[in-house]
């Protein structure tokens, strides 16, 4: 019989920018010399969730490689142009993350000219596609549009505990449209964290009502839209193609087991064995 334990994916950029930025206080070495918060405050996220919400789930971490969003950004140079440098503190943290990973048996990818949620969509997919339930930790939304499917959902442990899973059918009375609608909405209404603009004059409101009644872009009758928005259409269109995730990104075989991963060990325990007190 094949194992079909069900399966949560992780996006290891997010996870790892709320451990460094979620702690009250820093959580140093004993020297007091070594920040390790990002290390620590992540498998403490990590073990809560499995505790909480994935005991008997086969867990998989993916990171962003660091070309990942060269593909897109060649569509339009704004794209997540507007982002920041993480601190360098941040960074250090990922190889920790990794090790860590490595040693607690979970898991893990950094696929090259991949973004992570390329990645987890070309996962999710497959896994579907075995029957496996899938949940996504994450805060993105752009995998809104992956929750078309009733047995994906969205976990975000960082909100109240009947809050945490977002599900296709959430999708329609929150923001006015379908999970598989998603691209062309944000295409029309805009996504700030992807510093994707949207069309001046709609946003989320007017957006909802263009694509009523299951419309794509393609199906908005041209009264409904005003000359200025129809000379965007271009752009919407291209805009649309960046929002989509990639569901057949090139990856390695056999990256999932389809078997639960075992109980995490705490935090301490992994700085204890990787020497990093």
């Amino acid at each position: 019989m094949t194992a079909t334990a069900p399966l949560l994916l992780v996006d290891g950029h997010y996870l790892l920018h709320r451990a460094w930025y979620g702690f009250a206080a820093r959580i140093m070495s004993r020297d007091k010399t070594t920040d390790r918060t990002g290390v620590f405050g992540f498998i403490a996220l990590l073990r809560k969730a499995q505790v909480q919400h994935a005991d008997g789930f086969e867990i998989f971490v993916v990171f962003d490689s660091e070309d990942g969003s060269q593909a897109r950004a060649g569509q339009d140079s704004d794209y997540k142009a507007q982002r920041p440098a993480p601190e360098p503190g941040l960074i250090e943290s990922l190889a920790l993350v990794k090790n860590a990973l490595d040693h607690t048996g979970v898991r893990w990818i950094e696929q090259d000219g991949c973004e992570a949620d390329d990645v987890i969509a070309t996962l999710a997919t497959n896994a579907r596609a075995e029957g496996r339930a899938v949940d996504i930790m994450t805060t993105d939304k752009d995998y809104i549009q992956l929750l078309a499917d009733p047995s994906v959902r969205l976990l975000n442990t960082g909100l109240a505990m009947e809050r945490r899973y977002t599900a296709g059918e959430h999708i329609l009375p929150y923001y006015g449209v379908l999970a598989e609608q998603w691209p062309d909405f944000r295409a029309l209404a805009g996504d700030p964290a992807d510093n994707i603009p949207g069309v001046r004059g709609i946003g989320a409101k007017i957006a909802a009502r263009l694509l009523t009644d299951e419309r794509r872009l393609e199906n908005i009758p041209a009264d409904e839209l005003r000359p200025a928005w129809t000379a965007q259409w271009p752009q919407v269109l291209r805009w649309r193609e960046m929002i989509k995730l990639d569901t057949k990104a090139g990856l390695p075989d056999n990256l999932l087991t389809a078997t639960p991963s075992a109980p995490l060990p705490t935090s301490a325990h992994v700085l204890e064995a990787l020497d990093l007190w």
